[in-house]
């Protein structure tokens, strides 16, 4: 059975960070694109970060030079460390695995920073 499973959110102060994983079963992640996505309150989901099966990176503008996007291929597991975080960066954040036909989500993890 396919799962995504994150895990690593939590409240945290502005300037703070916090390191998002993301654990992939029933599929072999290093052969998709994985990505993280977000959705603030009131707000359509956004793309934080990609990688592809090739190695290509692709990050927001909102995110460049703070978050990295990481994936350890042994552990079928894909990270995302987040520094210096702002308030602004409050959401639920989503892992996202997708290779031709097949898309696949996590359930979220809720990611909160404080003022």
């Amino acid at each position: 059975q396919v799962q995504l499973v994150e895990s690593g959110g939590g409240l945290v102060q502005s300037g703070g960070s916090l390191r998002l994983s993301c654990a992939a079963s029933g599929f072999t992640s290093r052969t998709y694109s994985m990505s993280w996505y977000r959705q603030a309150p009131g707000k359509e989901r956004e793309l934080v970060a990609s990688l592809t099966s090739a190695g290509h990176i692709n990050y927001a503008d909102s995110v460049k030079g703070r978050f990295t996007i990481s994936r350890d291929n042994a552990k079928n597991e894909v990270y995302l460390q987040m520094n210096s975080l702002k308030p602004e960066d409050t959401a639920v954040y989503y892992c996202n695995a997708r290779k031709l036909m097949y898309n696949y989500w996590g359930q979220g993890t809720q990611v909160t920073v404080s003022s």
